[in-house]
């Protein structure tokens, strides 16, 4: 087996490894741990470049699935790692999230409570796991990876309110695996497989008997994604807890709704696609006016928001109510647009909880009559134990805090030239052009309320964030400098400057996320390679018994 091929385990082995040799280290040697995190963290980011561009070679024309078959064992009996575009797309945008979470932290938050990067790396573990796993029963045990950090990662730090919204999230995370565990099951008793791509094979000749206990299990299944996705109305806890997390425990946190999002739309499309019998386009419903109603709860959220860490939570709603109703749509156009929304909306929210703190310094939240939420939601999250600063502080704070601030708004709201508007635009375009509409065919009700819905939600950002910007920058109480770190903006500008590239090579970008979207669309070559992925021969040159 070449090295290459190799490369698809890196992602779960890196960080495993990474968080294990962390706990051998006292917690007073946090320069060492730091160092060593950051390695790690580097070197993924490094792989899950490579992956995206081993996914984006087509050979002959062919979409190219990397299957890696654990124990050399041959699916549908043994545990497989499968790598295409869109588990690429998912590694590499985790691992620009977390490099930047990591830097931020180095600043004084990952001194703030025991074990920060070993649990930062488990996390890493259990998402790489589930966006590369190709069968259910292991996307649960990355599932449960990935919430157990996040569950000492929302509790990082101090503050009533803080240890308040992580129990809530806990509970809720831990309803939403038992749904997971259930729906497994049932789906389990029906086919007597969870190998997603047999899966595919089987859906079809189940019998019509059993077709309502498979569709149950795939609705309970289905709720415990849409819990972590946030949609409407299994939404209430998520910007709560965002909120009160940590700052870069907040901007890694973003990519966990899109696990949600990541795992509906593979199975949607692969158990339930053109190719299922009777179940074909099974919950596409749902999941339309679901998103809808995301959207529009986040929207109105956005715009009762005070405080901007719960501006940024809702921000999160309507992100993923945008892309459930494009998963709904179905429509391969629709798609494609969706992923680069996702990308771009990710980036930005992320810089954005990266930034709230940072600006929040300069105000005092006593005088700060217009934040009506603070002393419900944020006041109690001041209270960490106030460390030495180490590093350099930046020159003209306040313009570039303002700089960044804008760029957050102009995204965020959609608007030209930076990358949510072509988001935004691509999403419309295939909308209003939907696939298989002729010229004199009218475009649906509900197609013309989600586009209504899109540019409202765009509307309320940029109308929150320009309230946010002059109570902020304009008109402040107390003209208070805060002290920033060039460690602590870095990242930030590295997140933008990545949605600025997204806007400078939009053009190769989007064709990357349409070949993404016709092969998920048409998974009969994932379907064929996961179950015909040839086992490593033995050193004698035959396969392996």
């Amino acid at each position: 087996m070449r090295l290459a091929e190799h490369l698809i385990v890196l992602p779960v082995l890196l960080p495993l490894i990474t968080g294990a040799l962390l706990l051998l280290f006292d917690e007073r040697r946090r320069f060492l741990k730091a160092l060593i995190s950051a390695i790690s963290v580097l070197a993924l980011a490094v792989v899950a470049v490579a992956l995206l561009r081993i996914a984006d070679a087509p050979s002959e024309g062919v979409p190219v699935t990397g299957v890696y078959l654990l124990g050399n064992w041959a699916a549908p009996f043994g545990i497989v790692l499968v790598l295409d575009r869109l588990a690429a797309l998912m590694l590499a945008l985790t691992a620009m999230l977390a490099c930047a979470s990591l830097v931020f932290s180095l600043a004084r938050w990952h001194k703030s409570a025991p074990h920060f990067h070993t649990l930062f790396q488990f996390l890493l573990m259990g998402l790489n796991g589930a966006f590369l796993t190709g069968d259910l029963f292991n996307l649960f045990v990355f599932f449960e990876v990935l919430l157990a950090a996040s569950y000492g990662l929302v509790l990082h730090g101090s503050g009533t309110l803080r240890v308040r919204a992580g129990l809530h999230y806990i509970v809720i995370n831990l309803a939403g695996a038992s749904l997971f565990l259930i729906g497994v099951s049932l789906i389990y008793g029906v086919t007597g497989t969870l190998n997603m791509a047999d899966l595919a094979t089987r859906i079809p000749a189940v019998p019509e008997q059993n077709r309502a206990l498979l569709e149950a299990g795939a609705a309970v299944l289905g709720i415990a994604f849409l819990v972590k996705a946030g949609m409407w109305p299994l939404s209430f806890w998520l910007p709560s807890a965002y909120m009160a997390a940590a700052a870069p425990v907040a901007a890694i946190f973003v990519i966990l709704s899109k696990v949600g999002v990541y795992i509906i739309l593979r199975l949607s499309l692969l158990l339930f696609g053109a190719g299922a019998g009777t179940s074909s386009g099974f919950g596409e419903a749902w999941l339309l006016f679901g998103g809808m109603a995301t959207i529009a709860f986040g929207a109105i959220g956005v715009l009762a928001s005070q405080a901007m860490g719960r501006l940024a939570g809702f921000s999160i709603l309507v992100s993923s109510g945008t892309l459930l109703a494009a998963v709904g749509l179905a429509s391969i156009e629709v798609t494609s647009g969706a992923l680069f929304y996702m990308v771009s909306s990710t980036l930005t929210i992320s810089a954005f909880f990266l930034l709230i703190e940072l600006v929040e310094r300069a105000q005092d939240p006593a005088a700060d009559v217009l934040a009506v939420t603070r002393e419900a939601y944020g006041e109690d999250l001041e209270e960490e134990e106030e460390e030495e600063d180490v590093g350099v502080a930046i020159p003209a704070t306040l313009a570039v805090l303002g700089i960044c601030f804008a760029g957050c708004g102009v995204l965020l709201a959609g608007m030209p030239p930076l990358s949510g508007f072509i988001a935004k635009f691509a999403l419309l375009t295939a909308m209003l052009n939907p696939d298989g509409l002729g010229a004199g065919d009218p475009i649906s009700a509900t197609t013309w309320a989600l586009v209504a819905l899109l540019i409202l939600s765009g509307l309320s950002a940029m109308i929150a964030m320009t309230r946010a910007g002059i109570r902020t920058f304009w008109a402040p109480i107390e003209g208070t400098v805060p002290r920033v770190l060039v460690i602590e903006i870095i990242p930030v500008a590295f997140l933008l400057a990545l949605c600025l590239a997204m806007t400078v090579q939009g053009g190769p970008i989007m064709r990357y996320m349409e070949a993404t979207a016709r092969s998920l669309h048409a998974p009969e070559h994932y379907v064929r390679d996961v179950l015909t992925a040839p086992r490593v021969p033995a050193p004698g040159g035959e396969a392996q018994q």
